[in-house]
């Protein structure tokens, strides 16, 4: 509490404090921040983030306290397909042990350079997903338009080609490519 003036480390809100262990922890002050409950959702959950909640580590980034730095990294790397933090950890500074510290849970890497599929909005996809169609696709070898804003449930991915994914509309099986679609909430 004292390290932190009283306030989140990342967000500076002042309600519902609670030490929050950054992971790989021994359970040491020096591996934890001070967080607000909004902060503990959204790291715990990248499925909940709110990418402008996290616009505070532009300033919360520049703190000295490595688990604060290991935190803004690890949540501006999580938001890169959102554009503005990329600058962000552009600008960043880490010491090298810091740095290792950050990538100690994988956070940042890209599975060895292998590509993902990814829907128009830059989401992950994995197979059993509900997708959006965001446009009306003609259905080659079918008679038929799948329309815009249908719902393509239980999808499975291509494996050898990251850019297409496999469902079925109208009872058929078809191929959908990934720009076409959007991840269901």
């Amino acid at each position: 509490m004292k390290r932190a003036d009283s306030q989140c480390e990342l967000c500076k809100s002042t309600e519902s404090l609670k030490v929050y262990h950054v992971e790989p922890s021994e359970g040491r002050a020096d591996q934890a921040v001070l967080a607000c409950p909004t902060c503990v959702e959204q790291m715990d959950h990248p499925d909940k983030v709110d990418a402008n909640h996290w616009r505070c580590l532009s300033d919360t980034m520049w703190s000295q306290e490595p688990p604060v730095q290991v935190m803004a990294w690890r949540m501006l790397t999580r938001l890169k397909s959102e554009g503005w933090p990329i600058d962000l950890i552009d600008q960043m500074y880490m010491a090298d042990e810091t740095m290792i510290y950050a990538q100690a849970t994988g956070e940042g890497e890209e599975g060895g350079g292998a590509p993902k599929h990814v829907d128009s909005n830059g989401l992950p996809l994995e197979s059993g997903d509900t997708v959006i169609l965001v446009q009306s696709l003609d259905v080659k070898g079918a008679n038929f338009t799948a329309k815009r804003g249908t719902s393509v449930r239980r999808i499975r991915l291509v494996e050898d080609n990251h850019e297409h994914i496999e469902g079925k509309v109208n009872g058929q099986n078809i191929v959908i490519l990934t720009k076409f679609v959007k991840k269901a909430k």
